[in-house]
C-alpha cells in the first residue's frame, strides 16, 4: 500500500500557491514540491491531490492511501462531487485516477499529522516570493 500526503499552500487568497507531495510505502519514499503559479487555497488542494495520484500511477500500485488537511478536498473526493466548477473539472481528473486502482481510500487528518506535505507546499511559495 502507498500512502501518500497532500497539502496545498497560498500566499493571499489567490496568490502565489505551491503544492507539496509525500509518498511513501512499497519501498517508496518520495517527497515533491512544486509552484503551481497563482490560485486560491481550496485549488491547490485539489490539484495537489491531482498530481500526487499522477506521481502514484507511474508507481503501479493496488492500494492507494491518502492523507488530507482539507476537507473540502475529502468530501469532494468521497460524494465524487463538488459544486465549483472549477474544482469539479480537477476533481473528475481524480476520479478517473483514482478508479484505476484496486482499492483507493481518502481520509482527512488535522494538520498537525500533515507536517511533512505541508513543509514541501511552503517550500514551493517560499521559493518564488521575492526576497526581502
Amino acid at each position: 500500500m502507498l500512502e501518500v500526503y497532500i497539502d496545498g499552500s497560498t500566499t493571499g487568497n489567490p496568490g502565489p500557491s505551491g503544492i507539496g507531495i509525500f509518498i511513501k510505502g512499497e519501498g517508496h519514499h518520495l517527497k515533491i514540491s512544486e509552484y503551481i503559479g497563482s490560485y486560491n487555497n481550496h485549488a491547490t488542494e485539489f490539484i495537489a491531490l491531482q498530481r500526487g495520484l499522477e506521481e502514484v500511477q507511474k508507481l503501479s500500485p493496488t492500494i492507494v492511501s491518502v492523507r488530507t488537511d482539507s476537507q473540502i478536498v475529502c468530501t469532494a473526493v468521497e460524494k465524487r462531487y463538488a459544486k465549483n466548477a472549477e474544482f469539479a473539472a480537477i476533481l473528475e481528473k481524480i476520479l478517473t485516477i483514482s478508479d484505476s486502482f484496486d482499492l483507493f481510500f481518502i481520509k482527512w487528518i488535522p494538520d498537525d499529522q500533515n507536517k511533512a506535505a505541508h513543509a514541501l507546499a511552503r517550500e514551493a511559495v517560499l521559493k518564488k516570493l521575492p526576497k526581502g
